[in-house]
């Protein structure tokens, strides 16, 4: 796991205590711990869950954003949502952004896909482009989508979340690895 560049090199408690994510396991790493230790003994757990989210909240947004993108497409959405957040992914600023935030305004209630277009909008901390970039978007919100999206994606169909688990564990890893998390397990 020392191979993780795309994760912060300080301590991991700070991050998950500014985002607001508490892990439901139990650690034995010290409060100083970097992401790549936490995520060493999470692995020794078996903890794939808090693995996940680990990463949704420990990745930059754009890279996060883009791995919330894969688990909607996995799950074979063909979303306004989607392709908004993917758009802002491959070229970030305002205008993609705005459109991710149209595309967040537009979506169906019933619409899982628009924790992507979400992710998106918060990526720079405020609650989107325009006016609403006087307002700061709630701490750990673009982690907490990412997150969103990879339980409903993995859920989806209980008969596979456990391979589907470690698909998208397995496509996070890649992605803090600085690659385009388009790997199988």
């Amino acid at each position: 796991m020392d191979d993780l560049s795309k994760l912060p090199r300080g301590p991991l408690a700070r991050i998950l205590t500014r985002n607001g994510v508490t892990l439901q396991t139990a650690l034995d790493a010290p409060a100083g711990a970097p992401a790549s230790a936490v995520l060493e003994e999470l692995t020794e757990k078996r903890a794939t869950l808090d693995m996940l989210q680990l990463l949704a909240h420990a990745l930059p947004a754009r890279e996060a954003t883009w791995w919330a993108c894969l688990a909607a497409r996995q799950m074979g959405a063909q979303s306004t949502a989607v392709s908004a957040a993917e758009a802002w992914v491959r070229q970030p600023g305002f205008d993609t952004r705005l459109a991710a935030r149209a595309a967040l305004d537009a979506a169906r209630p019933d619409d899982d896909t628009a924790f992507c277009a979400l992710a998106a909008c918060f990526a720079d901390g405020t609650m989107g482009p325009g006016e609403l970039d006087d307002h700061p978007a709630p701490p750990g919100a673009v982690g907490a989508a990412v997150y969103g999206m990879l339980l409903i994606a993995i859920y989806a169909n209980e008969t596979d979340a456990e391979a589907r688990t470690g698909l998208f564990l397995t496509r996070g890893l890649d992605i803090a690895r600085g690659g385009n998390g388009q790997r199988e397990p």
